[in-house]
């Protein structure tokens, strides 16, 4: 079945870096679209950013765009989540998602 294991979450002082791993196994990774969503304690999920299975095309929330860089590597079946200039906004529990599943997040924590 899917999995997906996402991981590289922490607590960050604004301004900082952190890079989100997403393992995936259970399906044929090169074909399919993979996503980054996040969720904020008590808000609902919010899309963040979006790369195709052969890496062509990547789009992103206006709230990252500039600051977050999606990638993947099919050889390693993972996908990343490059954030740099990271803000207390974009403190949320971080999913990776092949738009049916997804994992069960990496905690990213923005604070001075």
């Amino acid at each position: 079945q899917v999995q997906l294991v996402e991981s590289g979450g922490g607590l960050v002082h604004p301004g900082g870096s952190l890079r989100l791993s997403c393992v995936a196994s259970g399906f044929t990774f090169s074909s399919h679209t993979l996503s980054w969503v996040r969720q904020a304690p008590g808000k609902g999920l919010d899309w963040v950013s979006t790369i195709t299975g052969d890496s062509s095309h990547t789009i992103y929330a206006d709230s990252v765009r500039g600051r977050f860089t999606i990638s993947r590597d099919s050889s390693k079946m993972t996908a990343y989540l490059q954030m740099n200039n990271l803000k207390p906004d974009d403190s949320a529990l971080y999913y990776c998602s092949d738009n049916t599943n997804k994992g069960h997040g990496t905690q990213v924590i923005v604070s001075s």
